[in-house]
């Protein structure tokens, strides 16, 4: 049996995507992948949604119009997050006011103090909780980190993998979210636009 945090959070992210308006009135309209929700195909629009940070002050993706959003699904306890978030973390801090990042806590078993914890301690400026996973299953998040690129009017440019480290491959020598971030800023489309995602499974709730 679904629990009614799960059912209230579906419900009310359901409300926020029934009634959002695109970005964009001609998005490109690109082949989708089979792997992510139908919704979040690449070069259209995301809808709006909202989530509450670590103090529970509610957050819209709205609030962030004009600028690249770079959503990453994000652990406390992921190493493969941790190696990142200091890399993320400089990149929004290099071009504050023309980005945001916005890492979204994604595992169900994650509890807030050890959510603090960790984001106290790497400095990250503003961690959402996905109670419910409701995001977290519109943008097909498969693992911790999984990064998605928006351009500044809300499309959907790149989504992936952060940088190309895998588990034969321990030293990153691209970094992609940056180059599709330099991209966007350049007024030109990111070269890779998709990438296999790497890093830790999200743990969703349970029935």
């Amino acid at each position: 049996m679904t629990s009614l945090l799960q059912r209230t959070t579906a419900s009310f992210v359901g409300q926020t995507l029934a009634f959002a308006l695109p970005f964009s009135s001609s998005p490109l309209s690109p082949p989708s992948p089979l792997f992510y929700n139908e919704r979040m195909e690449l070069n259209q629009p995301v809808a709006d949604f909202a989530l509450p940070d670590l103090d529970a002050h509610l957050h819209r993706l709205n609030d962030y119009r004009g600028q690249i959003v770079v959503i990453n699904f994000w652990s406390a306890e992921c190493p493969w997050c941790e190696r990142t978030d200091a890399h993320l973390r400089a990149l929004a801090h290099r071009h504050a006011g023309q980005m945001v990042l916005l890492s979204v806590a994604a595992n169900a078993n994650e509890p807030d103090d050890l959510l603090c914890q960790a984001a106290h301690q790497r400095g990250l400026p503003l961690v959402l909780r996905d109670p419910g996973g409701g995001v977290c299953d519109l943008f097909g998040a498969q693992t911790t980190p999984h990064a998605f690129v928006l351009g500044p009017g809300g499309i959907l440019r790149y989504r992936g993998a952060v940088d190309d480290v895998t588990f034969r491959k321990r030293l990153p020598e691209r970094w992609y979210v940056q180059e599709a971030v330099e991209a966007l800023l350049a007024g030109q489309m990111p070269f890779v636009q998709e990438t296999p995602p790497y890093g830790c499974a999200i743990v969703r709730e349970t029935e």
